[in-house]
């Protein structure tokens, strides 16, 4: 994906979109199937009510071969570093 694409805001649809140009689809219903994720789900994420989580851009990374970074960048992730939750660290080391 070309530079333009990192230095936008958060936008989900915009990252379906660049998602399925990617792919060479042209439904959300292909992506569905090509992802194996519900069309309601893509729909949601479409439409802003749920986030695209850490868990669903690994699967997509893994699904399409597309790099977790380049996936971040058309989402509009901007941010250098993941952080971690210290809830996860302390759960995991008690």
């Amino acid at each position: 994906m070309n530079q333009a694409v990192s230095t936008q805001h958060y936008d989900p649809n915009r990252f379906i979109d660049i998602l399925m140009k990617k792919l060479g689809l042209s439904s959300d219903k292909a992506l569905s199937k090509k992802l194996n994720i519900a069309k309601d789900v893509i729909h949601k994420i479409r439409a802003g009510f749920i986030p695209v989580a850490a868990s669903t851009l690994l699967w997509i990374a893994e699904v399409t071969g597309i790099s977790i970074h380049e996936l971040r960048n058309a989402l509009g992730d901007r941010r250098a570093k993941f952080r971690v939750n210290c809830a996860l660290i302390i759960a995991r080391a008690g």
